[in-house]
C-alpha cells in the first residue's frame, strides 16, 4: 500500500457502524502518531468496511482488522508490517484500542478492544486510542456467543468506518 497522509492529518475518531451498533474510537496521537496515522487512513480508504470481528473472548478482547477473516491477514499503509510505539500507557481497564500483533514490530492492520484489565499485555502492544462511546455495544459484542476458537458463532461485522474531518 501507498499514500501515506501528511502528518498535519489527524483526525481525531474514527466512528465503526457494526452490526450491533456504533462504536465511536478516539485516537491517542499523542502517543501513538504513527499507528493512528495508519488506523485512520485505513478507515478512510474503507479498508475495515465489511470485515468481521474474528475474535472475541468474553471479559478479554474482541479482535477485528483482517480483511481475510481468519486472524492471519492484513497490512499497513506502510507496507506489510510496521514497528510498535511503545509508551506509558497501560491496559487498565476495559475500552482500550491497540494493535494486535505477532510478536515486537509486527503491527499491520488488525488491532483489538479490551473487554477489562489485561495488564499482562502491557508493554507488548501499541496502545493508540480508546471507546470514546459505545460501551454498550463493545460489551454487548463481547457477549456474543463464540466456537472454541474464539470465532463468533454469527458474523459480528464492521459495516463501515467513517473518519472525523
Amino acid at each position: 500500500m501507498s499514500g501515506v497522509p501528511p502528518d498535519t492529518w489527524r483526525p481525531p475518531t474514527v466512528a465503526f457502524e457494526t452490526t450491533m451498533g456504533t462504536l465511536v474510537l478516539e485516537l491517542y496521537w499523542k502517543h501513538a502518531p504513527k499507528t493512528c496515522k495508519n488506523f485512520a487512513e485505513l478507515a478512510k480508504r474503507g479498508y475495515y468496511n465489511n470485515t468481521k470481528f474474528h475474535r472475541i473472548i468474553n471479559g478479554f478482547m474482541v479482535q477485528g482488522g483482517d480483511p481475510t477473516g481468519t486472524g492471519r491477514g492484513g497490512a499497513s499503509i506502510f507496507g506489510k508490517q510496521f514497528e510498535d510505539e511503545p509508551s506509558e500507557l497501560k491496559f487498565a481497564g476495559a475500552g482500550i484500542l491497540a494493535m494486535a500483533n505477532a510478536g515486537p514490530n509486527t503491527n499491520g492492520s488488525q488491532f483489538f478492544l479490551t473487554l477489562g484489565q489485561t495488564y499482562w499485555l502491557d508493554g507488548k502492544h501499541t496502545i493508540f486510542g480508546r471507546v470514546h462511546q459505545g460501551m454498550g455495544v463493545l460489551h454487548r459484542i463481547g457477549m456474543v456467543e463464540t466456537n472454541t476458537q474464539d470465532r463468533p458463532a454469527d458474523d459480528i461485522k464492521i459495516l463501515k468506518a467513517v473518519v472525523a474531518n
